[in-house]
């Protein structure tokens, strides 16, 4: 009988243990139930007014405005070619040397037919002095009765055909220096050199080739590279911002296809006498200094104007600007950390944030990170963004 009574106790008291292990576990399961999780953090800026610039960005390509055709101006057969191809040259540089024989002849026999014209025209002079001193000696002894009047008539004669010798003498005297200069330009032209400085082409006429000066294929073409020239299109609603006499007065950035700014001072220097009635788009021209010749004609660029200056304007980044069917939006935070949603209109961008025209007001907390882990209405950890400026 005893031993039936310490087995009682004893399995009481393991139900007495496992009871209150029971209980424990519940306790514990309820706390845990019952604890609401920590407010999500959310990084945050807050608006402030900021004086920026505005600009407005385009698509452009830059083009060879002052491009040469390199042609000869004489025939002949090419013996020097003296460029590398796609090298930059300078204005007066050889760029072909022809067979120069032909026209060193002809300057030689020019020079020989001046000589023999100078020498004429010395043989006239002393022709007409012949004749003036015949009728200085004549006509006091016509006048005596010494000599014959048909002598002085005579020396008159002479006189005049030695005056008219020496006038056709002068004439070919001069006819004879313009076939000269003639031939030495002709021998100047069968040396070919740069008209222009800038980037030469390819040589499309090979040493031994021919050259003629009424071919229409031209030698090679240069351009010059700096300044380097860009074109790109405006819209209609544009015009009057770029059709003012102060357009040219306009700050202007060249970015090349890696979207690095180029250092380059940029000017606007005309735009096109009409509007694309197919686009309804005007072409404008500027022109940037390229000192380093690393831009060239026929590279996509885009070029950045600055169009107008902004006095303490809301910016917010563009990460933070949900946009639903056209509404565009922003979560702030408000009393007690709570999440609200804001309707905003935006205006210009400024590199990686909008201009808010409406909706905002300085001194608020905007959203940026954490946008998907927040709803409205409910609350949230602000911590302040580390790049207030758009960046991640």
């Amino acid at each position: 009988m005893t031993i039936i009574m310490k087995s009682g106790i004893a399995a009481a008291l393991l139900l007495a243990t496992v009871a209150a292990g029971f209980a424990a576990t519940r306790g514990s399961k309820a706390a845990t139930k019952t604890a609401p999780p920590p407010p999500p953090e959310v990084s945050v800026i807050t608006v402030g007014g900021e004086d920026v610039a505005i600009y407005r960005e385009y698509p452009a390509r830059t083009y060879a405005r002052d491009l040469v055709e390199v042609r000869g101006r004489v025939d002949g057969y090419i013996d020097r070619r003296t460029f590398e191809i796609g090298s930059d040259v300078r204005t007066g540089q050889v760029l072909y040397v022809l067979d120069v024989r032909p026209y060193e002849a002809e300057v030689e026999r020019a020079r020989g037919a001046l000589a023999q014209a100078i020498a004429d025209i010395a043989q006239a002079e002393a022709a007409l002095l012949k004749a003036r001193q015949d009728i200085a000696r004549l006509e006091p002894l016509v006048e005596e009765e010494a000599a014959p009047r048909q002598d002085l008539e005579n020396a008159h004669a002479a006189r005049q055909a030695a005056e008219a010798a020496v006038t056709a003498r002068k004439a070919t005297v001069e006819a004879s220096r313009a076939i000269l200069r003639t031939a030495e330009l002709n021998l100047d032209y069968a040396t070919i050199r740069a008209p222009i400085s800038g980037r030469i082409g390819d040589s499309l006429l090979q040493v031994g080739g021919l050259v003629t000066k009424s071919s229409l294929q031209p030698l090679t073409t240069i351009v010059p590279l700096d300044p380097v020239w860009v074109r790109f299109q405006v819209s209609e609603s544009e015009l009057p911002l770029f059709q003012d006499p102060k357009s040219g007065s306009l700050p202007i950035e060249l970015s090349l296809a890696d979207r690095t700014v180029s250092r380059r001072q940029g000017r606007i220097e005309n735009t096109l006498n009409s509007v694309n009635p197919k686009t309804g788009t005007l072409e404008v021209q500027a022109a940037f200094s390229n000192g380093d010749h690393s831009v060239l004609p026929g590279q996509f660029v885009r070029v950045r104007v600055r169009t107008a200056e902004r006095q303490q304007a809301l910016l917010v980044p563009q990460r933070a600007v949900q946009d639903v069917q056209g509404q565009q939006s922003v979560l702030t935070i408000g009393p007690d950390n709570t999440v609200q949603t804001r309707g905003i209109v935006t205006g210009d961008r400024i590199d990686q944030r909008w201009i808010v025209e409406q909706g905002l007001k300085a001194g608020e907390a905007v959203i940026v990170d954490g946008l998907q882990k927040v709803r409205p209405g409910a609350r949230v950890t602000p911590r302040a963004s580390v790049d207030p400026t758009g960046g991640r």
